[in-house]
């Protein structure tokens, strides 16, 4: 009886430690969440072809940064215009960010063909994936803009990073 009365003891025991411990990750969570604020997006020009800088191709698709869009926000976000180009010819633009504390991008705007912007209606940030064949969002996150959830540096350095196509040195 007494073995089965410890046994049942360290069971609830265990229980509640986990149960502790899995609210104080969130209550961390929601602490880095609260500290937090986003700072509104300005947007920018439009690209120019002369501005842009290849660092992607999925097969079907290939990625260009405007390196004149780049900035480092005061919200630690990275800000950019990305321009992709399907093996046909379409042509998309968006001015996008990337959070690398919490490794998620948001879509801002699309570019529209006479140089204006389409806000977007998506609202929300995203976390960055790196499945399916488009990882533009993973290769500049990883690559030139975080080292781990740190943002790599300030925009000049980013931009020689891709310029040069040198990605960020891990230090692990």
């Amino acid at each position: 009886m007494l073995k089965k009365t410890l046994y049942v003891s360290a069971l609830i025991a265990a229980s509640l430690f986990s149960v502790t411990a899995s609210a104080q990750q969130l209550g961390d969570e929601d602490e880095i969440e609260k500290d937090w604020k986003e700072v509104a997006a300005q947007l920018p020009e439009a690209p120019k072809t002369e501005n842009l800088v290849p660092f992607y191709d999925s097969g079907t698709q290939s990625f260009a940064i405007d390196i004149k869009s780049i900035i480092v926000a005061s919200d630690n976000t990275i800000r950019y215009t990305l321009v992709s180009v399907s093996r046909g010819g379409a042509r998309n633009i968006s001015y996008e960010a990337i959070r690398c504390e919490s490794f998620e991008k948001k879509l801002y705007a699309f570019g529209r063909p006479d140089g204006t912007w389409s806000r977007s209606r998506r609202n929300e940030w995203t976390p960055i994936s790196s499945l399916g064949a488009n990882k533009q969002h993973t290769n500049l996150a990883v690559d030139y803009f975080c080292e781990g959830t740190t943002v790599a540096g300030r925009a000049p350095a980013i931009i020689e990073r891709i310029k040069k196509n040198q990605p960020v040195i891990k230090n692990y």
